[in-house]
């Protein structure tokens, strides 16, 4: 009798000790103990302050001028409207325009006077245009691409407001990726506070026809020259005791 109660308590003692190493769920291998001596992953960061220097700034004009500008205008029919309601802004100002193609970008940094264009940097989502060098490269230099990192918070919007204190204006979309069929999404409320904490004018710009000539998974435009139109809009400024809420939707409905 004293041996089976024997037997029975080390197996109640092996069946504990089975269940404290078991993996229940998504437990970690790791003991806690060891956790916080682990390192945390290292993140590639790609440096674009070189794209914004003197030089950066004259060999993206050629660029622009010479490549992107000849490549749209002989591969779509661009009409642009609305520049003369920059006349009398003062900077930095924040562009912001609907998102429908890859076209958009160039489209805006082309149209943009150059008055205006060579102190102008546009936000690029990092996990797509930052990933790997040549890209990462190209958007800096063509751009004055800066990363932005979605759903990052305040983190996400760090390199703006360094670029906004030091006179720089930016180029921000703010549905947040390009839209699948054409149509408007709503906007994502990380720009109106931005432009809400910066006390910036706000520039609406609406873009036609960019869906239609190139859209989402094409990386040229389709052929026989189609249309877009591209208008700038009346600035838009922070309202006293306006919320980001409300800012977002005047936004949205200016574009």
């Amino acid at each position: 009798m004293a041996t089976r109660t024997k037997q029975k308590r080390s197996l109640r003692a092996e069946i504990r000790d089975v269940a404290k190493g078991w993996r229940w769920g998504r437990r970690t291998m790791i003991p806690r103990t060891a956790e916080p001596s682990t390192p945390p992953p290292k993140t590639w960061e790609f440096p674009t302050d070189w794209a914004r220097s003197d030089a950066g700034v004259a060999v993206r004009n050629v660029v622009l001028d010479a490549g992107i500008r000849t490549i749209i205008w002989n591969e779509t029919s661009p009409e642009v409207f609305g520049v003369d309601n920059l006349e009398g802004l003062k900077g930095p100002a924040m562009f912001i325009s609907n998102h429908s193609s890859h076209l958009d970008a160039s489209i805006i940094m082309i149209t943009l006077p150059r008055e205006w264009r060579d102190r102008t940097a546009t936000a690029a989502a990092k996990d797509y245009f930052f990933d790997v060098w040549w890209r990462s490269a190209f958007t800096a230099l063509v751009y004055a691409g800066f990363p932005v990192e979605r759903g990052a918070g305040e983190k996400a919007t760090a390199k703006a407001k360094e670029l906004i204190r030091d006179g720089w204006n930016i180029i921000v979309f703010p549905e947040g990726t390009r839209s699948q069929d054409g149509w408007l999404q709503r906007f994502r409320h990380g720009t109106s506070r931005l432009a809400i904490e910066m006390n910036m004018p706000v520039v609406p710009i609406a873009i036609v026809g960019a869906y239609q000539a190139m859209p989402k998974g094409r990386s040229w435009p389709k052929p026989g020259r189609p249309p877009i139109r591209v208008r700038y809009g009346k600035p838009l400024f922070p309202a006293e005791g306006e919320t980001h809420q409300q800012l977002s939707l005047r936004m949205q409905q200016a574009v």
